[in-house]
């Protein structure tokens, strides 16, 4: 079914795995400095789209887990796979207060004015 994991190289130079960490490390400091400017209006449809990637993120955890036979890669993957759904889990909650505040508050009837 996923014949490209299973032709992808066993062995990964120590080259590799640091461009790998490089890249890791710059798209870390990326992301925490686009999400500080993004402006409060913004905030609610960019949880949802980082609910869909951590989705994405968590499938191909699982489809790694279901592959791999190295027990590093199945802790790495177990990880992944708890980050990913304690980000999912969290999001969807943060989302919910967010719209819960645009809500209108239901407006009393029987009150008389002062």
């Amino acid at each position: 079914m996923f014949s490209v994991l299973a032709t992808a190289p066993a062995v990964y130079t120590t080259s590799d795995l640091l461009t790998n960490l490089l890249v890791f490390i710059m798209a870390t400091f990326l992301g925490v400095e686009l999400i500080r400017h993004v402006t409060r209006l913004l905030h609610t449809p960019l949880m949802a789209l980082t609910n869909a990637i951590s989705s994405v993120s968590m499938i191909a955890a699982l489809i790694v887990m279901s592959e791999t036979t190295s027990t590093a890669i199945l802790i790495l993957a177990t990880v992944g796979v708890a980050l990913a759904s304690t980000n999912i889990i969290s999001g969807f909650i943060l989302v919910e207060r967010i719209v819960r505040l645009f809500k209108s508050k239901p407006k009393t009837a029987g009150k008389p004015a002062k």
